[in-house]
């Protein structure tokens, strides 16, 4: 049994690293397509050609709910009420972020966006008893310190415009990763279901925005198109439904700091692809990174399990009432 929830734990770590694979090549993909396409007409389609395959997954799928004699449904009210809200700050965060990237340094915007690494644990323990560990916020240090390092080929300077807005970027993902699992977590919440939502409101957000220039869609090149179809199916598609299954797995710190890896990632794939240089710096930064990350990684894990064994001789050991349900545990 030990060992068998160690595989899974393992195995839902891998997901989320290789969704922060996916997202750190994500910045090579949209720097290509936004050269050739407006920022909101690149950002409407990708999430119209991610709602497209999301529908086309559901609508196979819905074939073999029938087959199992159940009744379909594209959406249920859980659905619907976890839908609504990551659907919206799904969108704040890739709008913001785009635009903030445009008016800062990659060094700040880097920091700056790194600080969800801290603030999610934050947002993750509000209305629950105790707090992380210190050790564990000494982790998101080093991985703060980490990502400014592997940003800094560029330098610092005074907060401006763009710094405001990946400040509230942060935020926004931050937000989202805890709600992610707030909302999903022991719910009978299908992932495809609500990835297909997501991307519903998204496309539905962006399109009044995009319109006016949607015309630059059928003169862009097949490279553009290549783009934005890497963008839509891997850094969309995939990337939502493997983070949503991996968080209901898992705890929202614990997959924040996972997902924090995203900057080497990218490192690696602008040094592979984009013709970047690794400095000292940047080579000190992705090993402070990845110990940062897996430090932090075991101390919220044992942490998890020192609170479940604290919780555990609360349980109701008396007869629970007729027609009264027992209270669910605190998740730790």
């Amino acid at each position: 049994m030990h060992r068998s929830r160690v595989s899974d734990s393992r195995r839902t770590d891998a997901v989320l690293l290789l969704v922060a694979l996916v997202w750190g090549s994500s910045y090579l993909s949209a720097q290509t397509a936004t050269s050739a396409l407006p920022v909101l007409v690149v950002l409407f389609a990708r999430y119209a050609l991610s709602a497209l395959a999301c529908l086309g997954l559901v609508a196979a799928g819905q074939g073999k709910e029938r087959e199992r004699g159940g009744g379909f449904r594209l959406w249920t009210r859980e659905e619907v009420r976890a839908g609504l809200p990551l659907g919206l700050t799904q969108a704040a965060v890739l709008v913001v972020e785009t635009y903030g990237v445009a008016h800062t340094t990659a060094a700040n915007a880097g920091l700056i966006i790194s600080l969800t690494i801290v603030l999610t644990p934050l947002l993750d323990r509000a209305g629950h008893p105790g707090g992380l560990p210190p050790a564990f916020y000494a982790a998101a240090g080093v991985c703060v310190l980490a990502v400014g390092l592997l940003m800094s080929g560029n330098g610092f300077h005074a907060p401006r415009l763009g710094d405001l807005l990946m400040l509230g970027a942060a935020l926004i993902r931050a937000v989202h990763v805890a709600l992610v699992g707030r909302l999903t977590t022991g719910r009978p919440i299908r992932p495809l279901h609500l990835t297909t939502l997501q991307t519903v409101i998204g496309t539905a957000l962006f399109l009044p925005a995009a319109a006016p220039d949607l015309s630059a869609l059928v003169r862009a090149d097949s490279g553009t198109w290549t783009q934005l179809l890497y963008l839509a199916l891997f850094c969309s598609v995939f990337a939502f439904l493997a983070q949503t299954w991996a968080v209901q797995r898992t705890s929202a710190s614990r997959a924040s700091l996972l997902l924090g890896t995203e900057p080497i990632w990218a490192a690696a794939i602008g040094i592979a692809l984009g013709g970047e240089h690794l400095t000292p710096l940047t080579a000190l930064g992705a090993m402070l990174m990845v110990t940062g990350t897996y430090w932090g990684q075991s101390v919220e894990r044992a942490h998890r399990a020192t609170q479940a064994r604290l919780l555990a001789p609360a349980a109701p050991t008396r007869p629970i009432p007729e027609g009264s349900a027992p209270r669910p545990p605190l998740r730790p």
